[in-house]
């Protein structure tokens, strides 16, 4: 591109053709920074035999509240659920409870979480792995939010 341009009795030229323009300097590295809450349960990572919240990794099924201690929670399947385990997470006051179901997306009876749904507590179902995500998601946002976090033990041997 060639050109000249009049401003003022002044001549500029605009060639690229024969100089060289010096490259910029590159800008310093970006990093990224974690948003992290004070206090607030944050689901770090997760595979088919455990869960890390913040740097504890649980082997087991869980109940993950936005803030304070992270509770073992009794059912091993989705079979063993009872009405019994959702009602300990009326203890939590959440607003919002999001199933785990497992490896897999499945739903459970109405009946086993009447007791949340009577006391205008959503519930929300899905796998898992997509319920720490969306955990995250909301707690992240300060909602008051509880994981109830099925982690199935791997199946043995068949025979």
């Amino acid at each position: 591109m060639v050109g000249t341009v009049c401003r003022t009795a002044k001549t500029y030229n605009f060639s690229l053709r024969h100089r060289r323009i010096p490259a910029r300097p590159r800008a310093s590295t970006l990093k990224f920074q974690p948003d992290r809450a004070e206090g607030v349960n944050t689901i770090t990572r997760h595979d088919a035999a455990s869960i890390w919240v913040g740097q504890t990794s649980f082997g087991h099924s869980l109940l993950v509240p936005w803030q304070g201690a992270v509770q073992a929670w009794a059912p091993a399947r989705i079979e063993h659920l009872l009405a019994a385990h959702f009602e300990q997470a009326l203890d939590l006051q959440p607003e919002l409870v999001i199933f785990g179901s497992g490896t897999r997306h499945r739903f459970i009876a109405p009946a086993l979480v009447r007791c949340l749904i009577e006391r205008g507590i959503g519930v929300e179902m899905m796998d898992t792995a997509a319920a720490c995500r969306t955990y995250n998601v909301l707690a992240s946002e300060g909602r008051t939010v509880l994981g109830a976090l099925l982690l199935e033990p791997a199946a043995g041997p068949q025979r």
